[in-house]
């Protein structure tokens, strides 16, 4: 259309709105149309119009326009990981629905997009310091149009440093750390730090971004700081700030800080915290850092090392293995901090950390060391220095001045109250003159230099002060009164400012106030020197300089001695050409001369008013401690005359107690009751107690002790207070009476030696005139104790309840405790209980511990070693040495607890050994041997300290020791001994003394023998037989306590060490010991057990102890087990067995074994099975004493007995059940002999039955079944007669028993042998047994005298071998089996055993006999009828008629072809497996029964022998019925036997269904088995039928081990038998099913448990009488049966003794039942007689000599055997009437017990709880 004119029109519109057009020329090829509506759908139509108004056809398209774009996007809230973004929506699209999608990124990074209706949004999970690029676009719903987008730009914060810390904070430093920004890997930034405190301008430090740590310096000490730091890009954007506001530390918080004592500025450190036992008390390393400085230094001067102040520098010198480069960097690190510390300083650092008891321990020690002491301790943070007068109260110095008139005289005083002259030195300025060296050279005579104070030229002394600057030093001199060695005549205290006192002028003030003259260095008087012209100075001055140096202006100094106006001879100035020690010579003389002139003397307590006139604080001040002084001062003010106080305000421990220890001894050894009844002696002795306790309780509780148990009340913080101030008045007041009774004693000696009188009454004073903190815990005891002795509920007793609880928490604390009172030599039994029960339970109950105790000579050192060691100190009161034994806990720390394997270690102080004081008494040896014998068995380890200078003594204690360590063996505590050879000082000393300690060795083994005899234990050969000894481990060498001369000597180096190498040595060995450790209660168990034990004569065979008692009763339950086990095992084998023998020969096996193999093959058997029991049991015991519980240590002895009991059982089972099984096989061969003849009957009759069928059935008319009877009654009468019934032989049981006796008897002589030929057994024994005098019976040489008594024991003795032999016989007839030569055997050998046990009864040989033909008769008759019976059962002809109606319904089932398979599977259960099924299960409840009761409710009775005692003792008084009693003790076998049948059937009478369930589970187990068994036989033949004899032989052979089918009954079941196996097995089956509810419901009918008891074959009565009869010795005296566990025991004993009247002995005089009790006869003179001494009196203390094999434990307290007293009292006349006797004379004391006392007391015997 080139050449033609033409235009377009253009329509277009939307929904709903008009469509609009536009004209466009033909050129045209675009158009833009306005003004749609944004998002909105259009239509365009385009066609061609010619000017002739002719259209083309129309071309059209559908568009939608954009949506509008959001308007005004902003970005807000910038963070470092997210923005704000916000926009306006477009107002002309409200009616569209629309979103808008924002979508943002980074360089580098992905974008990512988010869709939101909203018009803001928040964008997360950005990167701190990013610039981003963020678009907004506006979309329609439903469809992908998008606006255009709206774009910004901006960029997130950088992060901040995160988890900003100060990692060191110093005085004038702070170490700053933290994390590195996030997410800013990869951005390029840095830190800035700024910082500041209030009052400076702020500082800032920029850092790299590599960094995260900063040290910012030169800061202000003490001062608050804030940190700020943030991160910065290189934009200049910052980060949001972080800041943490730290304080410098001060210069003593660094250094305390440095140290690791910082936590101990708060809560100070304790001296329990210190004397702590860790790893290191046995790892003593050398200072590995500054924070072990302190510890070290503490550890060295707890143990009184002199090097302690020699270690404090910890840098490491040793160049050798460090690079040039770290060489150099350390040369110039001019700002570390070096390992080095002035000692000073650390000593300063640990008084400020350290509570007031510390201190005084530390001050002690440093006194003891010869160093300094802190006098004035600076506090450098702004406090004021302190006076520490608290800390020296500890110190007690003895010197000699020369003033004294008595040249041998001393003074012995405390240091703070001593009166002397001070000398100071201090410092002006700058001084070349080393002052503390120089004193050092002044105080130290030319043999003897110490460095008392720390100077410039020790290790570290040069090292800078950091915080001791200020502290005042003070040490004194003493002289010893030689004039040769002194320094100065007379004491003085000297006294060293470290610092300028230009700087310290408070304490210069002090100093000047306080001494005679005060020195002061000084070089350099251009300044400073106002501080001399104080005019509060009211000393001398003297000025010491040194003209050698440079900085000396002579015009100044010239200027300040005109302003002082001092004298020439107070000026002192080192010439050039004066050497060191001139210089020291003038001024040493200086001083002499100051000395002689002073009259300004002052104690440390006045100078306490001084100080405080000058503000300074002094430490005594505070309130705790204020309040401990003024308790003390209320009960100490008052005390001038110290016995008078002791007898008025501590009345208990006097007179009364010393007695009642007396009465408390008698009781135990009963020597002056001459020729009183014992019993009549010890009610006595009972009375005095009580009425000394009464006279206890009647006094009131004094004024003293109501103070004292108030204060010890008080608060925890007061109570330690007022205890050392208790100590301190104390021992001053104590100090002074004795050194003025001294006096006086030394004058009356001197003067008037004749009057003796006085002497020896001042001689007592002395005595008693010392007083402690002791005497004041004694008598509380002793209050306890009485108020102990009143009723429970009354109120004076509730009152002192608490006491234990308090002197338990001094113990906690680290108070030692009285253990051993050593006036009276007695422990207060309950108040030391009650005191270990407060500590069991203030500990939580598990606390173990161990015990270190020490012995030796008196004065040897003994307390000094244990105070050295452990750095403690025991309550030694002033003026004497250890009294009786103390006790005092050391805490083990918690982490070292598991290793050591103990809370706590006991340190047991004692007494010396060898007193002088004790030396002039009978009884010293005694006493010390009961005081050895007691710490010995409380210890784990006994350190002997030997002083070398006496041998003489040496070989005296150890003679001592000896014997307590093999009386501690004897009695199962073998504990390990350390000797300490003390004063031995040369280095060789170990090898030198090679020899000694090989004769000491020797020695110590003659000893050991010498005291195993004098103890009667022989069998100890060596030391080492009884102790744990190694003469070179356990022998220690160490040297003198003093370097040189007291009072100024320090302790010996060699001995710190020494003594700190046998510390660990002696901790490391408690890992050795093979005693365990022992609880609080334990502890004092032992204690109680070894003190009532040393109270007797004989320690060893009185001492008894509930641990021990404990340890065997386990020992026993378990062997009573394992013994029950094996017993258990055995008879299941033994059952086995015999259901061999009795199935032998019932079923064809195809075998051809004969009887003789099965037994021989049996035995066999048995010899293994034995083996491996016997085997088990020993390997159990072997396991049980390799356990660490259960102390097991203790029961050593008792291994060999437990061994031996279980080889014997393994004797006594082989014998027993090989003759079981021997006469079981010796019947069966019988009985074999029988079947065979049985066999032939049912052959034949069977036979006869099938030949009658085959007869009948050939008569052709039908037979009645009264005709089939008929011909059966022919037929049986027939075959019956044709048969021979030759059934057992019957013996003649007399005849046989008749040659086994005499057999027996062969070796007596001629007259025995008469008598036999005269006997016709069947007539014997059938009338009771009697004794009579002329019958020869009763040996001639006793009939005369003691005749009676000799019939009475034999007629005792007849009657109980009889009643056990009728027993066995009565036994034996029950299991209705045929007789067996082999039970005479066995009746004879009980005889026998009897009579062998009893033989020292010494009866004749007629005696014998006569017992044995009474016994035997009887057996004759009961074998006889035993035997007679079993033939008449087993006969051929009846056991065939038995079985008649059987074959009668056989032969019609037969004859009419009935099935038989029901009626024969009913035969075979009934008659074959029923009985067997019973026999099984009586054979297998008998075991049940007794595990039931080793199980039940009542299990404990029947535990161990003790227990079984317990119960039935306990029985016998709950029915308090005389004819039990009785029974009990005359017939204690037969009692005993019927009481535990009465049990166990009293027991399943109330549970009945318990004993159905034991049975029917066994008859149920066999049925399942036996259903079982026919199950797979009918399987196995697979369907085919087959023979049912055949099928039922398969059944018996399978069940042959379990059970034992009758024979007759089986063989006539097989007779006859035509059925099916397949349906003869459904019906059995079915039948078994119903013959359990059968078995089951018959046993329940069956209530009678008694009778189901009689038929079991195995007794269960029987064999809980085995195991808890025992060996069934009784006690010689009283015949109380022993208790001891196993067969085999070498001792026999008894908890509890009865009165001998109980077993008929009665005065020969005046025939009245005597009241003596065995345990307290032992103890006594008393003397016995009997047929064992000949009837000779011999002393019951030697009853050993006469019984051997038993221990009666002496116990002559009045509870015991409380409860047989109270039977005896209660059935006197009744035993009287019985044994034909007079009634004896009762004690009035034993009417006083009532029931529950009796209980109480077999309580307490037996150990047990009454239920």
């Amino acid at each position: 259309m080139e050449d033609l004119s033409y235009q377009y029109i253009i329509t277009y519109g939307c929904n709903g709105e008009q469509q609009k057009s536009v004209e466009l020329e033909s050129s045209a090829d675009t158009v833009t149309l306005w003004d749609l509506k944004p998002g909105t759908e259009y239509s365009f139509i385009i066609g061609t119009v010619l000017q002739t108004g002719s259209r083309s056809r129309e071309n059209s398209i559908f568009l939608s326009t954009k949506p509008s774009a959001p308007q005004s996007l902003t970005v807000s809230s910038m963070d470092t990981t997210s923005a704000n973004v916000g926009w306006e929506k477009p107002s002309d699209m409200e009616a569209i629905p629309h979103k808008f999608i924002v979508t943002w990124l980074s360089t580098g990074q992905p974008s990512k997009s988010i869709t939101t209706e909203e018009n803001h949004a928040v964008l997360s999970d950005l990167r701190p310091g990013t610039e981003y690029e963020v678009t907004v676009c506006t979309v329609i719903e439903d469809s992908e149009l998008e606006s255009d987008p709206a774009c910004a730009t901006f960029c997130t914060k950088p992060s901040p440093p995160v988890s900003l810390k100060a990692e060191e904070v110093r005085s004038t430093s702070v170490t700053l750390c933290w994390q590195r920004p996030a997410g800013m890997e990869d951005l390029s930034y840095q830190y800035i730090v700024t910082y500041g405190c209030d009052g400076e301008q702020q500082e800032s430090v920029e850092l790299e971004s590599s960094a995260d740590t900063v040290t910012l310096w030169d800061l202000k000490p003490g001062t608050e700081y804030s940190f700020i730091i943030g991160t910065v890009l290189q934009t200049g954007s910052r980060s949001r700030e972080i800041s943490i506001c730290v304080s410098t530390k001060t210069l003593q918080g660094e250094l305390i800080y440095d140290l690791g004592l910082e936590s101990y500025l708060q809560e100070k450190l304790t001296l329990s915290t210190v004397l702590e036992i860790t790893s290191e008390t046995v790892n003593d390393k050398s200072v590995q850092s500054v924070k072990s400085l302190p510890w070290y230094f503490l550890r060295k001067l707890m143990m009184v090392n002199v090097t302690a102040r020699s270690g404090m520098c910890t840098s490491n010198e040793d160049t050798e293995f460090q690079s040039l480069d770290s060489f150099l960097e350390d040369l110039g690190d001019l700002q570390g901090h070096s390992n080095r510390l002035n000692p000073l300083d650390v000593i300063t650092a640990l008084f400020l950390c350290s509570d007031g008891f510390l201190q005084q321990e530390m001050t002690l020690k440093m006194s003891m060391c010869q160093y300094a002491v802190p006098l004035l301790l600076p506090n450098s943070d702004g406090h004021q220095c302190m006076l520490m007068l608290w800390a020296m109260r500890d110190i007690v110095k003895k010197f000699r001045p020369h003033s004294l008139k008595d040249p041998k005289g001393f003074v012995e005083n405390s240091i703070v109250l001593s009166k002397l002259p001070m000398v100071s030195f201090v410092r002006l300025g700058s001084s070349s003159l080393r002052k503390s060296h120089i004193l050092n050279q002044v105080l130290s005579n030319p043999q003897q230099y110490h460095d008392t104070f720390v100077h410039d030229n020790m290790v570290c002394g040069d090292t800078k002060r950091r915080i001791s600057n200020g502290l005042v030093e003070i040490s004194w001199y003493l002289p010893c009164g030689n004039e040769n060695i002194d320094v100065f005549p007379e004491p003085v205290a000297v006294s060293n400012l470290h610092g300028d006192i230009s700087s310290f002028h408070t304490e210069f003030l002090f100093l000047c106030q306080t001494s005679a003259a005060v020195f002061v260095f000084c070089d350099d008087f251009s300044h400073g020197c106002e501080v001399l012209c104080d005019q509060r100075i009211r000393s001398q001055l003297f000025l010491v300089s040194n003209s050698q140096v440079r900085s000396l202006s002579m015009t100044n100094f010239k200027t300040q001695i005109s302003k002082l106006q001092l004298q020439p001879k107070n000026i002192l100035i080192k010439h050039s050409g004066m050497n060191d020690a001139e210089f020291v010579n003038k001024l040493r003389m200086t001083v002499s001369k100051l000395l002689k002139k002073n009259s300004h003397n002052m104690n440390i307590v006045d100078m306490s008013a001084i100080a405080q006139d000058l503000g300074i604080p002094v430490d005594e001040d505070c309130t705790q401690c204020q309040n401990g002084k003024k308790m003390a001062d209320n009960i100490t003010s008052g005390i001038t005359d110290i016995p008078d106080f002791k007898e008025k305000q501590l009345p208990l421990q006097g007179e009364i107690w010393k007695e009642l220890t007396k009465l408390e001894k008698e009781q135990c050894r009963l020597t002056k009751a001459g020729d009183r009844d014992i019993e009549m002696y010890k009610s006595e002795l009972v009375e005095m107690k009580q009425n000394l306790r009464k006279q206890q309780v009647a006094l009131d509780m004094s004024a003293a002790m109501l103070h004292f148990i108030y204060a010890i009340s008080s608060s925890k913080e007061d109570r330690p207070y007022f205890l050392k101030w208790m100590r301190i008045n104390l021992d001053t007041i104590s100090r002074t009476n004795l050194s003025r009774l001294r006096e006086k004693y030394k004058e009356k000696c001197l003067n008037s030696p004749e009057d003796k009188e006085l002497i020896a009454k001042l001689d007592r004073q002395i005595s008693s005139s010392s007083l402690g903190v002791e005497h004041f815990l004694r008598e509380m005891g002793q209050l306890y104790e009485s108020a102990s002795s009143l009723p429970e509920h009354d109120p004076a007793r509730q009152q002192m309840q608490k006491l234990p609880r308090l002197c338990a928490e001094l113990l906690l604390e680290g108070f030692p405790l009285e253990l051993v009172d050593g006036d009276a030599s007695n422990i207060p039994l309950r108040w030391v209980s009650a005191v270990m029960q407060a500590l069991q339970h203030l500990t939580a109950w598990k606390s173990k511990i161990r015990v270190v105790t020490v012995l030796g000579v008196q004065s040897t050192g003994k307390s000094t070693l244990l105070n050295t060691m452990f750095g403690v100190q025991f309550a030694v009161s002033s003026g004497r040495c250890t009294r009786g034994a103390f006790m005092l806990l050391i805490r083990v720390k918690e982490d070292f607890r598991k290793k050591l394997g103990c809370d706590y270690v006991m340190i047991i102080d004692t007494e010396g050994l060898k007193s002088p004081e004790l030396a002039q008494l009978a009884e010293s040896y005694e006493h010390d041997n009961e005081l050895a014998t007691l710490v010995v068995g409380l210890s784990d380890i006994t350190v002997i300290n030997i002083a070398m200078e006496n041998s003489t003594e040496m070989k005296d204690i150890l003679q001592i020791v000896v014997h307590a360590f093999l009386r501690m063996k004897e009695v199962g505590k073998k504990p390990c001994c350390q000797f300490v050879h003390q004063n031995v000082a040369d280095v060789s000393a170990h090898d030198k003394n090679l020899r000694d300690r090989k004769l000491l060795l020797e020695q110590l083994n003659e000893m050991t023998q010498t005291a195993a005899k004098m103890e009667k234990r022989g069998s100890n050969k060596t030391f080492t037989d009884i102790m744990e000894y190694n003469p070179e481990k356990n022998n220690w060498y160490i040297p003198g306590l003093w370097h040189g001369n007291p009072p100024m000597a320090p302790v010996n180096a060699g001995y710190s060490e020494s003594v700190s190498d046998f510390k660990k040595s002696l901790i490391t060995s408690f890992n050795e010991c093979r005693t365990p450790t022992h609880t609080f209660a334990e502890f004092f168990e032992w204690t109680k057990s070894l003190w009532n034990a040393v109270k007797y004569e004989n320690f060893i065979f009185s001492f008894r102890n509930s641990l021990v008692a404990d340890a065997y009763s386990k020992l026993c339950i378990e062997f009573n087990k394992w013994e029950w086990a094996y017993r258990k095992h055995m008879y299941s084998w033994l059952s086995q067995a015999e259901t061999k023998v009795s199935n032998f020969g019932k079923v064809q096996t195809g075998t051809s074994l004969t009887a003789e193999d099965l037994l021989s093959e049996l035995k066999t058997e048995l010899a293994e099975e034995l083996t491996q029991q016997e085997k088990i049991i020993l390997d159990n015991i072997s396991e049980y004493y390799k356990r660490k519980e259960n102390h097991i240590y203790l029961v050593e002895k008792y291994r060999e007995d437990f061994l031996n009991s279980a080889k014997i059982l393994t004797r006594e089972t082989q014998n027993s059940m090989r003759n079981k099984i021997e006469a079981a096989m010796e019947i069966k061969k019988g009985m074999l002999k029988l079947d065979t003849v049985r066999k032939k009957h049912t052959d034949t009759m069977e036979r006869k039955v099938l030949e009658l069928i085959d007869r009948c059935r050939e008569i052709k008319t039908e037979m009645s079944s009264e005709q089939l009877l008929l011909e059966f009654e022919k037929m049986w009468d027939d075959t019956v007669k044709e048969l021979s019934f030759a059934g057992l032989q019957r013996q003649n049981i007399g005849q046989d028993i008749y040659r086994q006796l005499r057999a027996n008897l062969t070796r007596k002589g001629g007259h025995v042998h008469e008598i036999l030929s005269n006997v016709t057994l069947y007539d014997c024994g059938k009338g009771p047994f009697k004794v009579q005098n002329d019958d020869g019976i009763l040996k001639k040489a006793y009939k005369r005298v003691f005749g009676d008594e000799q019939k009475r024991k034999a007629q005792e003795l007849a009657d109980r071998i009889i009643w056990k032999n009728q027993e066995f016989i009565n036994e034996k007839v029950k299991t209705k089996s045929d007789y067996h030569d082999t039970y005479t055997t066995q009746l004879l050998r009980l005889i026998d055993d009897t009579l062998e046990s009893e033989k020292d009864l010494q009866l004749s040989d007629k005696f014998e006999v006569s017992v044995k033909i009474h016994i035997c008769g009887f057996a004759a008759r009961e074998f006889q009828k035993m035997h007679d019976c079993f033939i008449g059962v087993n006969d051929p002809r009846r056991c065939l008629e038995e079985f008649k109606d059987q074959y009668g319904s056989d032969f019609k089932d037969l004859f009419y072809k009935t099935d038989q398979c029901q009626k024969k599977a009913e035969e075979f259960a009934t008659y074959c497996l029923g009985p067997a099924i019973k026999e099984y299960a009586a054979n297998s409840v008998g075991p049940d029964i007794v595990d039931e009761m080793l199980t039940g409710e009542k299990s404990m009775d029947f535990s161990t022998r003790s227990f079984f005692q317990f119960s039935v003792l306990k029985d016998l008084l709950l029915k308090n019925d005389f004819k039990y009693f009785l029974q009990y003790t005359q017939q204690y076998e037969k009692f005993v036997k019927d009481w535990i049948l009465e049990k166990i059937v009293e027991s399943f009478t109330e549970n009945h269904n318990r004993l159905c369930d034991l049975v029917v589970g066994h008859q149920t187990k066999i049925i399942r088995k036996i259903k079982e068994t026919v199950e797979d036989e009918t399987s196995a033949r697979g369907g085919n039928s087959g023979n049912i004899c055949q099928f039922i032989q398969e059944i018996c052979t399978k069940l042959e081990k379990e059970l034992v089918i009758p024979k007759a009954a089986l063989d006539k079941f097989m007779a006859l038998n035509k059925a099916d196996p397949m349906d003869f097995s459904r019906c059995l089956i079915s039948i078994m099913e119903e013959m359990e509810k059968i078995l089951r419901a018959e046993f329940e009918q069956q209530k009678d448990v008694e009778s189901v008891l009689t038929d079991l074959p195995f007794k269960p009565e029987n064999e809980l009488f085995r195991r808890v009869f025992g060996c069934g010795k009784q006690c010689p005296f009283c015949k109380t049966p022993c208790e001891a566990g196993g067969k085999d025991h070498s001792e026999h004993f008894a908890s509890i003794h009865r009165p001998q009247g109980t077993g008929q002995y009665r005065s020969v005089k005046s025939r009245k039942l005597v009241t003596n009790v065995c345990s307290s006869d032992v103890a006594s003179e008393v003397q016995f007689q009997c047929s064992e001494t000949s009837w000779n009196s011999h002393p019951y203390k030697d009853y050993r000599k006469i019984f051997p094999d038993w221990l009666i434990q002496p116990d002559t307290s009045i509870e015991a055997s409380d409860y047989w007293k109270y039977v005896f009292a209660t059935f006197n006349d009744q035993f009287a009437k019985e044994f034909n006797a007079e009634p004896a004379d009762i004690p009035e004391s034993w009417k006083l017990i009532d029931k529950n006392e009796a209980l109480k007391s077999l309580e307490e015997a037996y150990r047990m709880i009454i239920e």
